[in-house]
């Protein structure tokens, strides 16, 4: 360190302007890093839009929601389009004790990757509409069943988001599927998930489990008749210029759950927990509103650009989940290995919701 006697009085000077000048941006800068003491990073593959997926911007109010009620004191940053890796990449960095990402969200297939469990909420034709899968994922049952995430991963559960608008649509090339009968024969892609699997060849098909970047390949050799996704994927992503008919049939719900690592969730105060907790309800609900919208406008949209479209009447999705549910049952218990009471139990849980949720809003609204 340079030394400064009585002789070098021009230093001395200049050693005191700096000590002046410095000294109140170092502590400001103090000040700074004490107002900001907790940094919650989030990542999705979701891309960076406020106007075409409900999951950016739902995210994005949380934040809003969180940096306000906190006066700063929780700064939220959000990675979206991949930028922190793939889902199973990010998931292992939130695992990790969240000290580089702290909350991530996890479509189905990762999801589960983490917490075996979760496959129970693959059960084909598993809900009748948006309200009662909302109601099913916003409860205190599956909140409850979602604990297990804590235990098995570091992974606390925040919510859960309708992953594409939920509900999924068949798009072939062969003919306009509107019974069960229809989908016997055809080839049908999938993603990379034995469930899945299972539930196409119950209904007649046969499954050929490929990547997504794969899909449009297979569709334009003939490799695959067609596929299923969400009708803002299959709108979004041209699948119309490789198949001709699209079916509405909500035969299997996508969802992806948002999660925070426990172990830095753990080192706020309980004011800031509830803070956080609660803004993700409130980001959560703001996101179904959205997905829904996007969702419907996706349809109307699928019947204008392919050649036919069509929507599955309730008594024939009956029909094919009576043909689909059994087998998919014997794969999760007998193959895939979970236990036949939880999985009974969350299909009572999902049952009792069909039949609670019209007639408490007939008695509240109708009488």
């Amino acid at each position: 360190m340079p030394t400064f006697t009585q002789g070098t009085s021009h230093a001395g000077f200049t050693h005191r302007w700096l000590v002046a000048v410095t000294l109140p941006l170092v502590l400001a800068g103090a000040g700074q890093a004490q107002a900001q003491s907790h940094e919650m990073a989030i990542a999705t593959l979701i891309p960076e839009s406020l106007t075409n997926n409900s999951i950016y911007p739902a995210l994005v109010h949380f934040k809003e929601l969180v940096e306000s009620r906190t006066d700063g004191d929780v700064v939220v940053t959000i990675f979206p389009g991949g930028q922190m890796g793939s889902e199973v990449e990010t998931g292992s960095q939130v695992q990790a004790g969240g000290r580089a990402l702290q909350s991530t969200v996890l479509t189905s297939g990762a999801m589960s990757s983490f917490y075996p469990e979760y496959q129970a909420v693959t059960a084909p034709f598993l809900f009748d509409n948006w309200r009662q899968a909302w109601a099913f994922f916003d409860g205190e049952w599956f909140a409850d069943f979602m604990h297990g995430a804590i235990e098995q991963a570091d992974m606390r559960y925040l919510g859960t988001f309708d992953d594409g608008g939920g509900f999924v649509a068949f798009t072939n090339n062969e003919r306009l599927i509107k019974t069960v009968e229809d989908l016997e024969g055809l080839n049908i892609r999938t993603e990379e998930n034995p469930a899945h699997v299972a539930t196409m060849e119950a209904l007649g098909a046969s499954a050929t489990p490929l990547p997504w970047g794969e899909l449009i390949t297979a569709l334009e050799t003939g490799l695959a008749d067609g596929q299923f996704n969400a009708p803002v994927i299959n709108t979004t992503f041209g699948l119309d210029e490789v198949t001709d008919y699209t079916t509405l049939t909500g035969h299997v719900y996508n969802s992806a759950s948002w999660v925070v690592s426990d172990s830095w969730f753990q080192e706020l105060s309980e004011e800031y927990q509830s803070v956080i907790t609660d803004a993700a309800r409130e980001a959560v609900a703001l996101s179904h509103g959205a997905s829904a919208m996007l969702a419907t406008a996706s349809w109307q949209a699928s019947c204008e650009q392919f050649s036919e479209c069509y929507i599955m009447p309730v008594a024939e999705r009956q029909r094919m989940s009576e043909a689909a549910r059994p087998a998919w049952r014997a794969w999760i218990v007998d193959d895939f290995g979970l236990d036949a009471q939880l999985v009974d139990d969350l299909l009572a849980e999902v049952e009792s919701l069909a039949e609670s949720l019209p007639q408490e809003a007939y008695q509240r609204y109708g009488q």
